[in-house]
């Protein structure tokens, strides 16, 4: 499949994803809000980061809109393997946008509660109470919602988009019972070192979940290969053709969601002339494209060199100067 095409089932599983966002994203504005008039009344540092905690999640779910529309871009001379890896760029700035306007923000609430106290309102913290209490319901029927679909769909958790929604869901639920075990021990005991430890548990568990997204987008961004799995299929296709000698060397690496660059060196049975080699090739190319709907981009490299050799080759050690 090219990278450009998309399967009927792919598109209703970008259609539920994107309904999956705005559920998200609507979800979180709305309790944003009510979250930072509840903290501004309570004078709660953890209402108040749980407050910058569902805006980083509301803006990372613009950010997963704009890479769902972006990847289905068809591919075009300045980028002819198209444009999947949006959605890894995109997935990669929501785990910045949740390290440091959710984290970070947690971290100086929590900090400034230590250093100077807060003010206890009693009904402030009620009312607060309450809002986590609303945002805890929403929070968990939207990571339903995520979890459902991801359960539900053979590509699953590898959707960037998807495991986002459901890292930020499933952390905004714990966050939120962290804020209101720290602001129900502080009415209780009168001590702010209780919610000003819950604020930095909430940073500190923000700063991992952003951490874990990231080195994820960021793998996908680098170059990562298909899965082991895949690649043992693909070699194994190719080695059972009958005018392939023997596979040299096999690399994959993913394009985007559902599309995979497969490249391999191959050394082909000896009496072959130059036009029966073109048809073999075009041959297994049809093959492999039709056995792996993935592998949007296929390239064959026919090589007479030693098994040893290929390994050894730059392209295949990693090093610079590759092929």
């Amino acid at each position: 499949m090219s990278p450009d095409q998309q399967s009927p089932d792919q598109s209703k599983a970008d259609h539920r994803t994107r309904l999956t966002v705005f559920v998200a994203l609507a979800a979180n504005l709305v309790i944003a809000l009510a979250k930072a008039v509840g903290g501004v009344v309570a004078g709660s540092p953890a209402l108040l980061s749980e407050a910058a905690h569902s805006v980083a999640d509301s803006l990372n779910e613009v950010f997963l809109l704009a890479a769902l529309r972006r990847s289905r871009r068809p591919p075009d001379t300045r980028h002819p393997f198209g444009y999947g890896k949006e959605r890894f760029f995109w997935a990669l700035l929501a785990a910045v946008g949740i390290f440091v306007m959710g984290g970070c923000f947690s971290f100086f609430q929590g900090v400034a509660a230590l250093r100077d106290g807060a003010q206890e309102k009693l009904s402030g913290y009620v009312a607060g109470l309450v809002v986590l209490g609303v945002a805890l319901l929403a929070e968990g029927a939207s990571l339903y919602r995520a979890v459902h679909q991801a359960r539900g769909e053979d590509r699953g958790l590898r959707d960037p988009a998807l495991r986002t929604v459901i890292a930020e869901d499933g952390t905004a639920v714990l966050g939120v019972c962290l804020a209101i075990a720290g602001m129900a021990l502080h009415m209780v005991t009168g001590q702010v070192v209780w919610e000003a430890s819950a604020s930095l548990a909430i940073g500190a568990l923000l700063v991992f979940v952003a951490y874990r997204l990231g080195a994820d987008a960021r793998d996908q961004l680098i170059g990562e290969a298909a899965d082991p799995e895949l690649s043992d299929r693909i070699r194994e296709q190719l080695v059972a053709e009958p005018e392939i000698d023997s596979v040299e060397a096999l690399f994959t690496m993913r394009l985007g969601l559902e599309t995979t660059m497969v490249a391999a060196r191959i050394d082909l049975v000896p009496g072959l002339d130059s036009e029966d080699v073109e048809e073999v090739l075009v041959r297994i190319k049809g093959a492999l494209a039709e056995t792996f709907a993935e592998a949007g981009q296929i390239f064959l490299d026919v090589t007479d060199r030693s098994a040893q050799e290929a390994r050894e080759s730059p392209a295949a050690t990693g090093e610079r100067g590759g092929a």
